[in-house]
């Protein structure tokens, strides 16, 4: 499965390469991006490219697809957004983000979960999309609320990240409901 080009008004979404991985470790080093990941800030060129080895992976398993965040006069990789754990029986998978702490509060998280949620009602046909958040993690709350995600509750210790157990709420948007949103 190759993965699509989106286009924005301001953004360009498309795969990540091995040539982007000086930019990608700007902000996956980052212990102020990272904080609500549940990984470690990357200290390495190597771990980006597990971290592209990974986004291979997802999609050639079909359980998933991330695309690198452009901006269109820059060129330049700033973050990623993407599917995990994409459910093909039950029509649904998993939502998520992260972007260069200069290009927060600007909108650029917002248009580019927008163009990857059409995507995924689009041509992957889901039925739901969900995204798990940190309690912590208003800023990513918010930018969901904003998206018309509903909370569904709050899964206790769900996830073993950087030796902890995390609270993670979950949050989900059906198709219907994204229908209805693009309809106003």
């Amino acid at each position: 499965m190759n993965i699509p080009t989106l286009d924005t008004k301001r953004l360009i979404l498309r795969e990540s390469k091995e040539s982007d991985t000086v930019h990608m470790l700007r902000y996956l080093s980052d212990p102020v991006v990272m904080k609500h990941m549940g990984l470690e800030p990357f200290q390495t060129i190597d771990d980006v490219k597990s971290e592209l080895s990974w986004y291979r992976n997802i999609v050639n398993e079909g359980t998933g697809m991330r695309w690198g965040i452009t901006l269109k006069e820059e060129g330049v990789i700033i973050g990623s957004c993407g599917f995990l754990d994409y459910e093909s029986s039950h029509e649904r998978a998993s939502v998520g983000y992260e972007l260069h702490q200069e290009y927060w509060r600007q909108g650029i998280a917002a248009e580019a979960m927008k163009a990857v949620i059409e995507y995924g009602f689009l041509n992957w046909k889901l039925h739901r999309i969900q995204a798990l958040i940190e309690p912590e993690n208003i800023s990513s709350q918010k930018l969901v609320e904003k998206l018309g995600f509903h909370q569904e509750g709050l899964l206790r210790e769900y996830e073993r990240t950087c030796g902890k157990f995390d609270d993670l709420y979950m949050y989900s948007l059906l198709k219907r409901e994204w229908k209805e949103r693009r309809a106003d």
